[in-house]
């Protein structure tokens, strides 16, 4: 009986030692690994429309349109 408990306690422990292993190699980045940044920001492409261009646009393409779509609420 009392090697049983021993052999128990033995798996019992390498268990958990497997696990301390494996949590501390997934918890720690690979050497070398850039960080994230801490703020993204995004910028506008200089060929990108502008929100009175597109207003516009949409008033002049939607003329006599159904109102549906892109045209919705355009075509007075």
């Amino acid at each position: 009986m009392p090697e049983a408990l021993n052999q128990r306690l033995l798996y019992a422990g390498v268990a958990i030692w497997l696990i301390a292993c494996c949590a501390t190699a997934l918890a720690a980045p690979p050497p070398g690994e850039r960080k994230l940044p801490s703020k993204v920001t995004f910028h506008d492409a200089p060929s990108s429309e502008k929100p009175a261009a597109r207003e516009k646009r949409l008033k002049r393409e939607c003329k006599g349109r159904p109102n549906a779509g892109m045209c919705l609420g355009y075509t007075r």
